[in-house]
């Protein structure tokens, strides 16, 4: 940002093994080119992750294995104040090994002398804070601990895991944390993460890991990350797509259906206390992509939570309605008093006998209609949705050979003589 202060039309290259999620957000959304390089250096092996418990025999039986072999070790304490009290466990844990420790509060000299004398060998295992998280190539040491991995960003732990297996040798990261059940959940997601994307070159896919978990943050301000779960990734999306196509002049279109109807669905908070809880249904709700899915969430919520309430079972409903809709290419439906407006979006129909049969129809333009009902919502639900599904089967699918026709001027009354609807 401060390069494109000094000069308007900069060109700015990034390079990072793993993006910030409002970095990544950038890229993805389309405001910033983004290329990727997935092609490791020869003979480089993928390290081998491990989630563990703190315990001298963890502790012991890794630092000795490496050192069995010939090679070093990283044990990262990023806790200048107890340092000397790891410093000790380690020497309990492994006695036979030789330790020397750096932090970067020492002064710069006495920092040198010790990674001068570890680079030659002169002691088996560094007892450091974050300091050696870049910028260090040191292809004897191939296997790094790492203590309260809880308390690091996924990036950290990326380029912290990134300092072991710089040869041909299998690397080993063992995260250690002080038990799995005291992890926060963002905690225990981002050490899965870690653990189950260890290949080489998996620093994108952990960022976008990190994006979902973090969120994206503010793109135009400082934040770095955000609270992109509480609307949902997809909808944080769209809504920037919407905007991006706006600002390069264009605009976006969804054939996604207005419904407006007297009632409104809920999920109350005696039912389902924890908000974050609430939060996941309303996005399951809104994104189902088919009536099996609001089925499997409506058996789920009873299983779990008990039968369900009138506005639970109404948000359902809603969410059923809109996906009627969105199948049968209807744009806007609006239900007020006892009767039902539908607009629908231009295209052709060849009206059956079993729709025109419903009794209440009227046509009331080209792509709309009107249906009269009973005014109870309770009464009225199924009538609609049966409706909505005789219509839908008149719909004419594209025509998929030969000359293409002239579409009709009026796609809803083609098949009704004169071009007007029974009244």
């Amino acid at each position: 940002e401060k390069f494109k202060k000094m000069r308007v039309n900069v060109d700015v290259l990034t390079l990072t093994a793993t993006p910030i999620p409002r970095t990544l957000q950038l890229a993805l959304s389309g405001a910033r080119d983004l290329s990727t390089i997935e092609t490791p250096p020869r003979h480089r092996l993928a390290p081998r992750t491990y989630i563990s418990r703190l315990s001298k025999k963890v502790v012991g039986d890794a630092i000795r294995r490496e050192m069995d072999r010939g090679g070093q070790v990283f044990f990262v304490h990023n806790r200048v104040q107890s340092l000397p009290a790891m410093e000790r466990f380690l020497q309990t844990a492994v006695p036979e090994a030789r330790l020397l420790v750096a932090h970067g509060q020492m002064k710069a000299g006495a920092l040198e002398v010790v990674m001068e004398k570890f680079i030659s060998r002169e002691a088996d295992v560094l007892l450091c804070t974050a300091i050696v998280e870049s910028g260090l190539d040191i292809p004897t040491v191939n296997t790094i601990l790492i203590s309260r991995a809880d308390t690091f960003g996924m990036a950290q732990l990326y380029q912290l895991r990134g300092r072991v297996g710089r040869d041909r040798f299998q690397s080993y990261a063992f995260l250690l944390v002080p038990g799995t059940e005291t992890l926060t959940r963002e905690a225990r997601e981002r050490l899965q993460a870690l653990e189950e994307l260890s290949e080489l070159g998996a620093g994108f896919k952990l960022a976008a890991r990190d994006l979902e978990i973090r969120g994206a943050g503010h793109l135009l301000g400082h934040r770095q990350s955000g609270r992109i779960g509480q609307v949902g990734f997809e909808m944080y999306c769209r809504l920037l797509e919407e905007v991006l196509q706006e600002a390069r002049g264009g605009s976006v279109e969804y054939d996604e259906p207005e419904v407006i109807a007297p009632v409104a669905g809920s999920v109350p908070p005696d039912w389902v206390p924890a908000q974050a809880e609430r939060l996941e249904i309303y996005r399951r709700a809104a994104a189902a992509a088919s009536p099996d899915e609001l089925k499997e969430l409506d058996r789920e919520l009873a299983d779990r939570f008990g039968p369900l309430p009138v506005r639970a079972r109404r948000l359902l409903q809603l969410g059923e309605l809109r996906l009627a809709c969105r199948r049968c290419g209807v744009k806007t439906f609006r239900m007020k008093g006892k009767q039902v407006f539908l607009e629908t979006f231009p295209g052709d129909y060849e009206l059956s006998a079993a729709f025109l049969a419903t009794s209440g129809i009227v046509f009331t333009g080209t792509h709309s209609f009107e249906l009269s009902i009973k005014g109870s919502w309770d009464e009225d639900f199924d009538h609609i949705m049966e409706l909505l599904e005789t219509f839908g089967a008149c719909a004419v699918a594209g025509d998929e050979g030969g000359a293409e026709e002239a579409a009709p001027a009026s796609p809803l009354a083609a098949s009704l003589p004169g071009g007007k609807g029974p009244k």
